[in-house]
């Protein structure tokens, strides 16, 4: 993540953490990130041309927080601006925030893999 904007600054020096902030932290605790991310990583984007992509732990995580919050891809963007602990758990900034279209793609690329299922199956044996 590049350097804090003000929002993300004034975040950090409030003193109650929220229940959303504790599970979140939990959350990123809790799950083996590199080993959900490694079946995806094939399919994903590493285009040499164009925009640059996204970091994939970055959509990987903004994927499971909008099935975490049952958020749209539209809602998801504008959480993400509004809120600077998704950011944080994200691991963005509110300059780099992914369009509902760039969160979309990336849900779509699950799809068309069957990587969802495979998400869950290592997700449910993490935690068994």
């Amino acid at each position: 993540m590049s350097q804090l904007s003000f929002s993300d600054a004034e975040g950090q020096a409030k003193r109650k953490q929220t229940r959303r902030e504790k599970f979140l932290l939990e959350m990123d605790k809790l799950l083996p990130w590199s080993e959900l991310e490694r079946p995806i990583a094939r399919y994903y984007s590493k285009s040499l041309r164009g925009r640059k992509p996204f970091p994939l732990s970055s959509m990987l995580r903004i994927h499971c927080m909008q099935l975490f919050y049952n958020l749209s891809d539209p809602a998801m963007e504008d959480t993400l601006y509004e809120v600077e602990s998704m950011r944080r758990f994200a691991e963005i900034s509110i300059d780099t925030v992914p369009d509902e279209t760039t969160i979309l793609n990336f849900r779509h690329l699950l799809e068309r893999h069957n990587l969802g299922k495979k998400l869950f199956s290592k997700i449910n044996k993490h935690l068994a």
